[in-house]
């Protein structure tokens, strides 16, 4: 199965692919989109959407997982955010995907094993996940965790169900 991580932003929209086989875990792409900080908010965006649908079409993802959005004290921006999280959820699900969604301390628990790890620590434990990878940047290794983070969240309930099959 392939699986695309999504790290929304609107200035720089990381995105990361791997492949899961079982409990194997392979790198396929990462990278980053970018608007152009001067364009207007629905330019920006119709940016966001035609990059992202190049990725995917380009990738092939049979699923896709979104970082949700934490609420700062900027409320300007957390709203623009929010826009660029719509586009991250709009686009994969436009290509019939499921899409699934995690808090950021989700996904740095799955990763790290600690909810409240810093970059550094993501960035390294998506390293040792995904051996030999070279990651674009932040906003990429931020989207592998998401990817990987989604993989292990449908690793357990795979395993969990068939517990319950045989438990049956």
């Amino acid at each position: 199965m392939r699986v695309m991580g999504l790290d929304p932003g609107l200035r720089n929209l990381g995105w990361g692919v791997i492949d899961v086989d079982g409990t194997r875990l392979r790198h396929v792409a990462n990278g980053v989109l970018h608007t152009d900080g001067k364009a207007d908010l629905a330019s920006r965006l119709l940016q966001l959407h035609v990059q992202l649908e190049a990725v995917l079409r380009a990738q092939r993802p049979d699923c896709a997982a979104v970082e949700q959005t934490f609420v700062n004290k900027d409320a300007v921006a957390t709203l623009k955010l929010g826009h660029a999280r719509a586009i991250a959820l709009l686009v994969p699900a436009q290509a019939g995907l499921t899409v699934g969604e995690y808090a950021p301390n989700a996904v740095k628990k799955a990763v790290v094993g600690v909810g409240k790890a810093a970059k550094v620590q993501v960035d390294h434990m998506v390293r040792m996940q995904l051996p030999g990878v070279q990651i674009e940047s932040p906003d990429a290794a931020d989207a592998l965790a998401v990817a990987l983070c989604h993989a292990f969240h449908m690793q357990s309930s795979g395993r969990l169900e068939a517990a319950l099959r045989a438990a049956g």
